[in-house]
């Protein structure tokens, strides 16, 4: 165990560094052979092009294939404000340490630069495919030149009725100085003439990020087909610039969208987080820029003025041969064509909880039990807290809330308990990136209402995800606890998937309590009996179970590890890894997104298969077994569920749970329907190549019948319920493997 030996002190933020440069910082401290990894950046834009590539993909219906291509839009433009940015940070400040693979920060820059450039080529060219099938399918966006006359006529109303008012055209000029364009704001500029003394001016116009992208026109009764057509926000602008500029002729314009750092640098002896955080946020607003998007019809003219007045690296000014800003393609979703969607799925009420008919105290009583989302529904968390806020018998209730929703139910059922009497408590994550401002507006209305709010630790998120009610019941205190894998979420609950686990055992309860107190109370948790807490113990369980395993496999007995999460980039992890895959341990990975371990090579991880799910929804949870001796799986398997990627900021940095499953109803639904179906899926998985590439799988290649994860967990019930065992649920065998 001495090889894995884990130092929490020489992990803590370098001074001066925001959190998300020094996370990359925590990448490239290992002075480790470079070609054992792959670099973190590069394979998270792979990540990001299997999501664009299911936006090809013609299993899937066509208004949601659109919806991936929106999705990996919006993916890219926040990593270029997010990781991107932190290179540039580093690159800025002369930092010039050498990465796990090899490249300093202006390497890195380098090779991230020349990947984005295929990745928006491809986005481009999908698009233009998408434009046609789409109006193949009845659906189209109408440009300047293929309006008709009663098209024009509606959108110049529409121009007068909703955008003249909030335009505000700028000219550009020594006394006009360029205004101030916001993260993935959208402006015009354009090349005009006086009519008169034939002068020509420049003038931008910034359109207000509250407008809509797109603006759906009325059907044209003469259209037998009843087409459905939209008009963007900035062909309205152009088709009505006459009116704008009466007495000007125009001669070009161009359409050009700006990308800024959005990380937040907190003083680390802030008197007050809230108040520093709200600071924050306003100075986010006027991050440095970190790319400049425009469009390639932009007269040269223009483009000069633009690069010169945006003061961007030449690197980072791209041209754009279609439209500019493809995560707005989302608002061209509607519904009237369900035909065009997928089939519409409403999760299921757990067999538990209809067993007791909705009571989740004598659910929870009665036997541990998992709800898997968005398969079943996150209303039974709500639930929970809502039952628990009017139950007279609850004493108290306390609660990590790393993001929720606006209008979230969560908080209005803490405010009811706190209302009610009850003792309550919320952890407010400020942190969680791009939702600081909303959790502040949240945790003020929870300090109205009376509820304790505790905003975690100024320099470690509280990532954990974790619900405790204190019942009184014959006299005695009782704890019902809820530990999730994602966040307490209702909307983003119907598209991630993740695992919620009921438990009123009294040793997870107890453990519960101490998180807690170790959150409000800075008292650290050493004494905890079963659940592993970041950044104190959580690594160092991993590393003890990977270890044993290692021994198990050198003793000859079975050693086998099967683990699903989002991100596997801890380069401590990654070669304790390494190291049993070369004694012999069978090593399963499923990881959504960046993995920086490279399998099936040689004498170095030739046990090691990783594979990717991206489908319908989002894979989100964090799952991790270990053989322990026996053949996997079995009664002896350690299960357990985590908020937490093997990441270095989420296992030295952050404030995370690893949890086991004690119950074994329980563990045999996570051994066999869970991790079987996340193994055996063929038609949205991806298999990780010993080169960083990826390859799709199909039926064909694993030769086995279809097979979609997704549609498994939508199609067949837990095992969960009242009666229900292994025998009478569906299961699988991995053996099919």
């Amino acid at each position: 165990m001495n090889n894995f030996k884990y130092d929490k002190q020489s992990h803590q933020p370098e001074n001066g560094l925001s959190d998300n440069t020094q996370e990359i910082v925590d990448e490239i401290n290992y002075e480790l052979p470079h070609n054992r990894y792959f670099n973190r950046e590069i394979s998270w834009l792979h990540f990001n092009t299997r999501v664009l590539e299911e936006a090809s993909n013609s299993q899937h219906p066509l208004l949601e294939r659109l919806r991936f291509l929106s999705i990996s839009a919006s993916n890219l433009d926040e990593f270029y404000s997010v990781r991107v940015a932190g290179l540039v940070a580093l690159v800025q400040g002369n930092v010039n340490k050498i990465s796990m693979t090899g490249e300093n920060p202006s390497k890195q820059l380098e090779n991230v630069r020349y990947v984005t450039e295929d990745l928006l080529k491809k986005q481009q060219n999908i698009l233009k495919d998408l434009f046609v099938e789409l109006s193949a399918n009845g659906i189209n966006l109408i440009s300047r030149y293929d309006a008709s006359f009663q098209d024009k006529e509606y959108i110049e109303q529409l121009f007068f009725d909703q955008l003249f008012s909030v335009l505000t055209p700028i000219a550009i000029d020594p006394v006009h100085p360029f205004p101030f364009i916001p993260h993935q704001g959208l402006s015009l500029i354009i090349l005009l003439k006086d009519n008169v003394s034939q002068e020509k001016i420049h003038i931008v116009i910034p359109i207000p990020m509250m407008l809509n992208r797109f603006y759906r026109l009325p059907v044209n009764q003469n259209d037998i087909d009843k087409r459905l057509r939209f008009v963007s926000v900035e062909n309205i602008i152009t088709m009505n610039l006459e009116k704008l500029f009466p007495d000007f002729t125009e001669i070009g314009h161009g359409v050009f969208s700006v990308l800024r750092d959005t990380d937040l640098e907190i003083e680390e002896e802030a008197e007050d987080l809230v108040r520093e955080f709200e600071s924050a946020l306003r100075r986010r607003r006027r991050g440095q820029i970190i790319r400049l998007k425009m469009t390639s019809t932009m007269p040269k003219e223009l483009a000069e003025i633009v690069k010169k007045q945006v003061d961007v690296a030449a690197g980072d000014a791209v041209f754009i041969d279609n439209l500019i800003g493809l995560s707005s393609l989302s608002q061209l979703i509607t519904d009237d064509r369900p035909d065009l969607l997928f089939k519409r799925y409403v999760p299921r009420i757990p067999e538990r909880i209809r067993d007791f008919g909705g009571d989740m105290f004598k659910a929870i009583a009665e036997k541990d039990f998992i709800v898997h989302h968005p398969f079943e529904s996150f209303d039974t968390v709500v639930n929970f807290i809502r039952q628990a806020a009017n139950d007279s018998q609850v004493v108290s209730i306390k609660s990590t809330l790393y993001r929720t929703s606006e209008e979230s139910p969560i908080i209005a059922a803490l405010i009811e308990a706190a209302e009610n009497g009850k003792s309550v408590t919320a952890i407010v994550e400020l942190k969680a990136r791009f939702d600081e401002a909303a959790n502040i507006r949240q945790a003020r209305a929870l300090e109205r209402a009376g509820v304790h709010v505790i905003y975690g630790f100024a320099d470690s998120k509280v990532h954990a995800k974790t619900l405790v009610i204190i019942r009184k019941e014959n006299n005695k205190l009782k704890t019902y606890s809820h530990f999730g894998t994602g966040n307490y979420h209702p909307h983003t609950a119907k598209i991630y998937t993740d695992l919620s686990l009921f438990t009123c055992d009294e040793a997870l309860g107890r453990d519960a309590c101490r998180f807690f107190n170790f959150v409000t109370g800075y008292i650290e948790p050493h004494n905890t009996e079963l659940i592993s807490v970041a950044p104190l113990t959580l690594k160092n369980k991993l590393l003890h179970h990977i270890f044993i395993e290692t021994e198990n496999a050198k003793l000859g007995l079975p050693a086998s590890i099967y683990a699903k999460m989002n991100a596997l980039v801890d380069p401590v992890i990654i070669n304790a890894l390494y190291e049993a895959s070369a004694a012999g341990v069978m090593i399963k990975l499923n990881i959504r997104g960046v993995c920086c371990l490279r399998p099936g090579v040689k004498r170095l991880s030739e046990n090691i298969s990783v594979y990717s799910i991206v489908g319908r929804f989002l894979e989100h949870s964090r799952i991790i077994c270990f053989g322990n001796g026996h053949e996997f799986p079995s009664p002896e398997t350690s299960v357990y569920i985590s908020s937490a990627d093997w990441m270095p900021r989420n296992l030295d940095r952050r404030v995370e749970l690893l949890v086991p499953i004690t119950n074994q109803t329980v563990k045999k639904q996570i051994l066999y329907q869970v991790i079987p179906a996340c193994f055996l899926d063929n038609t949205h998985s991806w298999m990780l190549m010993p080169d960083g590439s990826y390859q799709r799988l199909t039926p064909e290649m694993t030769n086995r019948d279809p097979f979609t994860a997704h549609n498994f967990f939508m199609e067949n019930p837990s095992l969960s319920g009242k009666g229900r065992s292994i025998n009478t649920g569906q299961i699988l065998n991995l053996n099919e493997l």
